[in-house]
């Protein structure tokens, strides 16, 4: 099998570890199967897509919709590396697959407003399918409602007319979409369980998200959840694009 391509931007080391943990759990891969470049760290090398059999996006703290001035070099960097990635793997309707982060970039190259309409505290939601989600190989075997975790300040509030809506919250109307046949994006996070939402609440507690002394309520409402089903999304992706 080729390997995926997961592409991450978190610069704290705990949270990326954590992160890349998740994906080769959820997505069933050994850590040869799932190669990680840390756009944080240093530019995007050339990517051969021929080398992989799809690519992922992580979650990221940069906010796609943020002016120009108030982003930082390396944010402007990493935006525009994936943004001409982003224009071959669209004009080859190359396996993709944005996890919140997504939703940004994605969206933008695509021409979806993008803005803060519609952000959603850290939590978990209840996400709902629509009739192109429920038949959706990415999503097959998923119920039409389930609970996700979010935590995001921007979300997409118009879709192009090109792209396919496959699920919403009540509180933010794009909770996932899809470009051509072959390119998703997610605004919960379907790497996301219990135990990894946790984890991340207290990585981040300083890290000006949240006020630092709400981390502990924060952790305990979290483990009131039960969160399964996102991740299937994963399992589906994996599953259909391992070439």
């Amino acid at each position: 099998m080729l390997p995926f391509l997961l592409l991450a931007s978190r610069a704290e080391d705990a949270a990326a570890e954590d992160e890349y943990a998740a994906y080769l759990r959820y997505g069933g891969l050994e850590p040869r199967e799932l190669h990680r470049v840390r756009l944080e760290a240093g530019p995007l090398p050339d990517i051969e897509l021929s080398d992989y059999s799809g690519v992922i996006v992580g979650g990221s703290p940069f906010t796609s919709s943020d002016p120009p001035e108030q982003k930082s070099r390396v944010q402007h960097r990493v935006e525009r590396e994936l943004s001409g990635l982003l224009d071959r793997l669209v004009a080859q309707d190359f396996p993709f697959l944005g996890a919140c982060y997504g939703v940004g970039t994605l969206g933008t190259h695509q021409g979806a407003v993008i803005d803060r309409t519609y952000g959603e505290p850290l939590g978990g939601v209840e996400i709902e399918l629509t009739e192109a989600g429920l038949a959706d190989p990415v999503l097959k075997g998923m119920p039409r409602t389930f609970t996700a975790f979010t935590g995001h300040k921007e979300a997409c509030t118009t879709l192009p007319p090109h792209a396919v809506l496959l699920a919403r919250s009540a509180a933010c109307p794009v909770q996932m979409f899809r470009i051509r046949n072959n390119l998703y994006a997610t605004q919960f996070h379907p790497e996301l369980d219990v135990d990894g939402l946790v984890t991340r609440i207290d990585i981040y507690r300083h890290a000006g998200y949240f006020p630092p002394e709400s981390a502990e309520e924060l952790m305990d409402s979290a483990r009131q959840f039960t969160v399964t089903e996102p991740m299937n999304v994963l399992r589906n992706f994996v599953a259909r694009y391992a070439a």
